[in-house]
């Protein structure tokens, strides 16, 4: 079978996760010839596979969904791909050949990512927002197959859209890859990691943006202080709340301003990015993993936490309870007291944290890659033979 993956939308996050992780499967899978399309930037990473055939398109976000409906499509018949797997959210009005959506933003659904915009008063974002979720929906029916990393998401998009057509595929995880490289962190990152040693590590791996829910974190590190009196406690960013230093469009100056209001400056630790690569060095030094997240579709970095052993403290969210299930403790979204309360459960009681530590590391024996790809690549072969 000849599959021409679209992954020109991978440009950060989970998407290039999955991207990250998905080829090297795929070029290792007999019988399966794969095309892929993406930007410049990412080939390097792949150039060991011989047997998986690039595309490279430098293409604008502003102008990639243009791109997509117009240029692809040639593409994929020149090329005589059988099935088109499209990895980014969006789906080709008229495709070639049978399609695969992948489905993984749930911004465009999320009632609480349109009212964040606009405490904010983003308004052009919200404005864009909304017609990307309306474009996102209609991919839905446009697509033969949609396919969604949580069952919590493909219940939310069946309910949006009424669509029968939507899978649950849970993204894979595999431990022995994310911790293959040996090569250290930078010195800068690990003299400034060095000065946290003997606190109380929370870690939250992401680059800033508004779904994560930064601001509910940062407001539980002065109740922290208090409820772990004699016990420093840092926070791990892999980002910087500097304006620039991020991927996308979000604006980090409110949250860099609530440290300063809330004094909390000497307990915020801005790492920047560190590669995919070596982050398994940085869970390995942290004590406890904290998302407030108000929105997810699979949140990989919870199971690269469980992984590593790490105890898990996660905003009551659908998606998190089916990944985690008991190996986290829950808190309200938006409230930081609960989540200075959770934290402060887990670093108190060594029983505590062992138990999730040792739950975390049984349920991620529940994501695998391998998995993940025999069933899209079942999908597939049904599509290529009907059509």
């Amino acid at each position: 079978m000849h599959l021409f993956i679209n992954s020109l939308a991978a440009s950060a996050g989970g998407g290039l996760t999955y991207i990250r992780n998905v080829i090297p499967y795929m070029a290792a899978t007999p019988g399966l010839r794969v095309t892929v399309a993406l930007t410049p930037g990412l080939r390097e990473e792949f150039r060991a596979f011989a047997n998986v055939d690039f595309v490279e398109l430098e293409v604008s976000a502003s102008r990639r969904f243009w791109h997509e409906q117009f240029v692809l499509p040639s593409l994929i018949r020149q090329c005589r791909a059988e099935v088109l797997l499209s990895a980014g959210n969006f789906a080709l009005r008229n495709s070639p050949v049978p399609q695969i959506l992948l489905s993984r933003n749930s911004l465009y659904t999320s009632a609480d990512f349109y009212r964040d915009l606009l405490s904010r008063s983003e308004y052009r974002t919200w404005l864009d927002s909304r017609l990307r979720g309306l474009m996102a929906r209609r991919s839905i029916a446009w697509a033969d197959i949609t396919v969604a990393p949580s069952e919590a998401f493909a219940a939310e998009l069946r309910s949006l859209t009424g669509s029968s057509r939507i899978r649950a595929i849970h993204h894979g995880f595999d431990r022995e890859a994310f911790a293959r490289d040996k090569s250290p962190l930078a010195p800068k990152v690990e003299q400034t990691l060095k000065t946290a040693e003997g606190c109380v590590r929370l870690l939250f791996v992401s680059h800033y943006n508004y779904y994560r829910n930064f601001e509910t974190a940062l407001r539980a590190l002065p109740l922290l202080r208090d409820r772990l009196a004699g016990r420093a406690v840092k926070l791990l960013l892999t980002c910087r709340l500097a304006t620039g230093a991020n991927p996308g469009a979000y604006r980090p100056e409110a949250a860099a301003k609530l440290v300063r209001d809330l004094g909390v400056s000497d307990m915020v630790i801005e790492l920047g990015a560190i590669p995919y690569r070596q982050l398994h060095h940085l869970y390995g030094r942290a004590d406890i993993y904290v998302t407030p997240a108000y929105t997810e579709t699979f949140a990989h970095p919870l199971v690269e936490a469980m992984s590593s052993g790490l105890p898990v403290v996660a905003s009551d969210l659908p998606v998190h309870r089916e990944i985690c299930g008991d190996a986290a403790l829950y808190f309200p979204s938006f409230s930081a007291e609960q989540l200075a309360d959770r934290v402060t459960e887990v670093a108190t009681c060594v029983n505590l944290s062992a138990r999730l530590s040792g739950a975390g590391l049984g349920r991620t024996a529940a994501f695998s890659w391998r998995k993940h790809i025999d069933k899209l690549l079942s999908i597939a072969r049904s599509l290529a033979a009907g059509a």
